[in-house]
């Protein structure tokens, strides 16, 4: 398999944001040509080849706040440092932050960032820090199966990534010194260390590190909230970056945010997987001794211990928590519990290891519960994943996607154990996962599905692992800690050959990890998450379904966009609005936004199908049907003098287009001392000045435009000097021509919706099947507020209860978003079943397709209205109808729309907000 990469809007939004800081920043020769003292890269005597800023602070705080503006974000009041703690010492002064939620591709984003920058600017040198091994292999990974996408973008420009190996040295020479993109993979403690040795002199007094300071590298730090100590901020700024760019979906500090696309966002416009959790929680059971280790205070005077066990009441016995200090009986603590009668008088507190002991013997670690149900709940859990995990595979293997499940467990041993030889045997996870695996394979619905055994479907990959034999076994920590390199087929796999992972042919399908995978790593084809915790899950819970958001791809790498595939289930241990609550709170702690009511609860869900419908509902429906069910094509008439007026007349526009200034350039004065120990180079002062005093050539005006907006030479020429604009070409060119590009790109996509024409297709008509499919959607997703078993179905409609989208509305470049969609849809399905105008309507497939110029459009309802005389209508329900508070390129596709349902009889087409605006 070959992944497939596609162009994302919201991604190119983020690569814009990061090249717009270098506004009037020397442009690369392949699109001008200027002046040689004013290039971005700088050749060294040594060989060395780096990168060369030429803009002042002040120009760059001004387009920092020119992209935050555009943007949607509180503008820099300053050019943010990085400092320490103390506030005292700067280390970098140039910070720009841009914030993706996880599974978006920020990655890919900040790959294609370095090409782009290399393209538009001429930067080579680029260094990729990272806060560990797992993370490194997975930018290493990236970076390799995008090099052909990247390739054919960027008119094949060669890409050199170098990862850094302690052993090999020489290779940061070769980074130094090559002329062509390169791209340094490091991770943060490889350097951090007085003798890590990059930062030791050899016999020439010349640390390997001086490589990279010499070339002023762009460093890109990838999740940089582990950054924040004066240690590891000490080293980035000893690279000598000529400014750092920081990857997270969580940061701590946004210095600079230039970009944000947060958790609220990415879920609402679809671009990461929703959520459902299956949620698995035991009833309390008293038969058992219970404890729980909740926390340890250790004070200067005594350490005391919090702990939940149960105690009898009036009642009954009742779950309680307690403090103890040495030498407390649980008997006497929980009042004559039989369960604690013996063995449970608190021995020993290790505060330091964060665990205590009883005089039974047993050891008990902070946040772990001893007793109760916990080995049931974690058998069902694995069971209910298993499930899971073979309903979601019989519903996409007929599209050919693989479906991997991950569970997170807080032991290793007990997935992986070893008998006194030191042989690998089945811990208990391991031996409940084959016993449900086998139970779903030989269901008669199931068999056959997954063509393999049990033993050969699992497998772990853990941070530390036993290896050799008896009293020979060891401990060996592989890659997670980056000590030691595991040459094993289950890394391998797992970390390097994603697209194997993926493939049918490799057996495996469940995956055990302990912590190694918690960052650094996803699988877009992991459906299923399962945290196997004695207690709940310490872990985040944003950084457990980190792991399966990123949305799905099939057999052949191409990404699958249906949502109703795109669904991550999480089997947690504990309830649905435990889990869900916690993972609200913690996205809105987080990033400031409210996450509410978008996790859904994967058993509350309804099956629905079309009723039977009586005489009159079918005719309604056969005839509003037979009017709407044609198939289209379009064709676009432009009419080029109305384009080139269009064009002129909003470049003319200032306020929307300003003109644009001269970018500041940074002149550095310097001068040389020569000295019997050497030369040295004094600084002696900065100062400003515009850039226009360098002067520059004509810049290849066609090309540039042309490789951006698909226009001739003459219009492109008949627009700019129409606009009577072109002297800004001298004083910023890229400005100019960005802005001009914007202007055309708006009035093209306007015109050539005004010039569309459909026309049928041969006959070629939708056909009524698309209505067969059974639908699953959840109770909160329906209309009205339905049951599990709909036995009351909605009048005048085709289905026994009526879907209705939760999709949210995006609204301009910033992703803000407006109250639910489902709102205005709930109501509007409302109002038909009780208003006796409506005689029949429905929502419209998702199938049902309006081909645009700007993508696919799915319409809302069909309705059918009878007062005097019987209407026909579609309708497409927003909650605004006010065009400027809606998406340009939304009003566009209602705009095709209208012209494509223009050629159906007797049927209108309107977008309101209710049904009474319908009838209006």
């Amino acid at each position: 398999m070959k992944l497939q990469f596609a162009h994302q809007d919201y991604q190119k939004k983020a690569v814009d944001a990061v090249v717009k800081v270098f506004d009037g920043q020397p442009l690369a020769k392949g699109d001008f040509a200027l002046a040689v003292q004013q290039g971005s890269v700088a050749y060294a005597g040594d060989g060395s080849i780096g990168n060369a800023l030429k803009l002042s602070d002040e120009q760059l705080l001004a387009n920092v706040q020119a992209v935050q503006k555009d943007n949607g974000l509180e503008p820099s009041a300053t050019l943010a440092e990085s400092r320490s703690d103390n506030g005292k010492e700067v280390f970098c002064p140039l910070n720009f932050t841009i914030e993706m939620e996880t599974g978006t591709g920020k990655t890919y984003s900040f790959i294609k960032t370095m090409y782009e920058l290399n393209k538009v600017y001429g930067f080579k040198k680029f260094v990729v820090v990272v806060p560990s091994v797992a993370i490194r292999e997975g930018t290493m990974k990236n970076l390799q199966i995008t090099r052909s996408h990247f390739a054919a973008d960027y008119a094949n420009v060669p890409c050199v990534p170098i990862l850094y190996d302690s052993t090999k040295l020489t290779d940061l020479r070769h980074f130094a010194q090559s002329d062509a993109l390169s791209v340094l993979v490091i991770n943060i403690d490889s350097f951090t260390k007085d003798n890590n040795k990059i930062n030791q002199k050899g016999e020439k007094a010349f640390a390997p590190i001086e490589y990279i300071r010499a070339v002023n590298p762009i460093v890109i730090v990838d999740e940089p909230q582990n950054f924040e100590t004066d240690v590891r901020r000490r080293a980035l700024f000893d690279l000598n970056p000529l400014c750092t760019l920081r990857y997270s979906a969580t940061h701590k500090n946004p210095y600079n945010l230039l970009y944000s696309l947060n958790p609220v966002q990415a879920y609402d416009l679809g671009l990461v997987k929703q959520i459902e959790v299956d949620g698995v929680l035991a009833d309390e059971d008293h038969n058992q001794a219970f404890v729980e280790l909740v926390g340890i205070e250790a004070r200067p005077a005594s350490v005391k211990v919090k702990v939940i066990i149960d105690v009898n009441g009036k009642t009954g016995p009742k779950r309680s928590e307690l403090t103890l200090k040495l030498g407390d009986d649980l008997y006497a603590k929980s009042k004559q519990r039989d369960v604690y009668e013996d063995g449970y008088i608190l021995n020993e507190i290790r505060a330091d290891d964060g665990e205590i002991e009883f005089s039974g013997g047993r050891v008990i670690r902070i946040h772990q519960a001893h007793g109760g149900l916990a080995d049931d709940v974690m058998r069902f859990q694995i069971e209910r994943t298993v499930a899971a995990h073979f309903s979601k595979l019989k519903n996409v293997q007929p599209i050919g996607v693989k479906v991997l499940s991950l569970f997170f467990i807080d032991k290793v041993a007990n997935y992986r154990a070893y008998d006194e030889d030191g042989n690998a045997t089945l811990g208990k996870f391991g031996v409940w996962f084959e016993e449900a695996f086998n139970k779903y394979a030989s269901m008669p619905k199931y068999r056959g599905l997954i063509a393999h055994s049990a033993s050969e479907v699992h497998n772990g990959y853990f941070s530390g692992d036993k290896k050799g034999k008896g009293v020979k076994a060891k401990t060996v920590w592989v890659d997670t800690s980056g000590t030691v390199a595991k040459d094993d087929s289950t890394y391998q796999l797992i970390m390097k050959d994603k697209e194997r992972l993926l493939s049918a042919d490799v057996p495996l399908q469940f995956i055990f990890s302990h912590s190694a995978l918690r960052e650094g790593w996803d699988n877009p084809n992991v459906f299923q998450i399962c945290t196997l915790n004695e207690t709940k899950s310490a872990m985040k819970k944003r950084q457990e379904i980190g792991r399966g958001l990123r949305l799905c791809v099939n057999k052949d790498g191409e990404r699958v966009q249906d949502k109703r595939v795109n669904v991550l289930t999480v089997i947690p241990n504990e309830s649905y609005e435990a889990f869900a609550k916690a993972l609200q709170q913690e996205i809105e702690d987080e990033t400031g936004v409210s996450f509410s009511g978008r996790v859904k609860n994967a058993r509350a869900k309804a099956r629905i199908k079309r009723k039977a419908l009586s005489a009159e509902e079918e005719a309604l429906f056969q005839a509003i049907w037979k009017k709407i069910n044609y198939q289209t094509s379009y064709s676009v008439t432009l009419d080029t003098p109305a384009l080139i007026a269009e064009c002129v007349k909003a470049l003319g526009d200032l306020k929307q287009y300003p003109k644009v200034r001269p970018p500041k350039i940074r002149a550095d004065k310097a001068k040389i001392i020569m000295r019997s120990e050497g030369v040295e180079g004094l600084h002696i002062g900065t100062g400003d000045t515009d850039a226009k005093v360098y002067g520059t050539t004509v810049p290849d005006v066609y090309a540039y435009i042309q490789n951006r907006v698909h226009l001739s030479r003459s219009s492109i020429f008949a627009i700019l000097d129409g606009s009577g604009r072109l002297g800004e070409l001298l004083v910023n060119p890229q400005a100019f021509l960005d802005t001009a590009i914007a202007a055309m790109t708006t009035c093209l996509q306007a015109l050539m919706v005004k010039g569309i024409k459909y026309k049928t297709i041969n006959g070629r008509q939708y056909e009524m099947s698309l209505f067969d499919e059974e639908l699953e959607t959840y109770l909160s997703s329906v209309y009205p507020p339905a049951n599990d078993d709909l036995t009351t179905p909605v009048d005048k409609t085709l289905l026994q209860a009526q879907p209705v989208d939760e999709q949210k509305a995006p609204v301009g470049d910033a992703f803000t978003c407006v109250l639910s969609e489902s709102d205005t849809e709930s109501q509007f399905a409302h109002d038909c079943t009780v208003d006796e105008r409506v005689k029949f309507f429905f929502k419209l497939p998702s199938r049902f397709k309006v081909a645009t110029p700007l993508g696919s459009y799915n319409p809302d309802w069909a309705v059918v209205l009878e007062n005097d005389e019987r209407v026909y209508f579609v309708a497409e329900t927003k909650s605004t109808t006010v065009r400027a508070n809606r998406r340009p390129a939304e009003n566009l596709k209602i705009d095709c729309a209208r012209e494509h349902f223009a050629l159906a009889n007797d049927l209108q087409f309107k977008d309101v907000t209710s049904l009474n605006e319908l009838m209006g």
